[in-house]
């Protein structure tokens, strides 16, 4: 087992923690960016740093794209006594957002070369879906964010 591949195990292992607190069957996209975010040290985790996201900054945009969501089908959550959602029973397996987000980080580069920033790149690089609604709700440039992740990977490249 490679380097990258112990790694990708253990983010994929916090983001089913992240799933399992959320009550998620399906560990998504948004799971493994907390995951990231939670990583000290790594270049995944600087660069969402340097654009003001540590985890709890991820979970809080995360937190406001939920309540948004829910206000756009004229549910207040501030109105009810909303549950917290029960954990789930079983262990989450890998969701649709998640699967594509490490496909397009598969893609970015070859195995051999893969590090924690293809995985972010992966996740910044879909359009679509709650990372892109929560980084736009916390003001977050996601395009910019990209290009910082793409310099990064550039720079360690040289």
């Amino acid at each position: 087992m490679s380097a990258f591949d112990k790694y990708l195990h253990a983010v994929i292992m916090r983001a089913m923690h992240e799933a399992h607190e959320d009550g998620s069957a399906t560990i998504d996209a948004h799971h493994l960016l907390l995951s990231l975010a939670a990583d000290p040290g790594s270049t995944a985790q600087q660069v969402l740093a340097s654009g003001g996201l540590d985890r709890a900054a991820v979970r809080g945009a995360l937190d406001r794209e939920f309540e948004h969501s829910l206000s756009m089908v004229g549910v207040s959550p501030g109105a009810h006594d909303l549950p917290r959602p029960s954990r789930a029973s079983q262990q989450s397996k890998m969701g649709a957002s998640a699967r594509l987000a490490l496909e397009r980080s598969f893609a970015s580069a070859r195995k051999k070369d893969l590090r924690s920033a293809h995985v972010l790149l992966g996740i910044l690089q879909a359009q679509i879906g709650t990372v892109p609604r929560a980084l736009a709700l916390a003001g977050v440039d996601q395009a910019d964010l990209a290009d910082r992740v793409r310099q990064t990977l550039t720079s360690q490249d040289q």
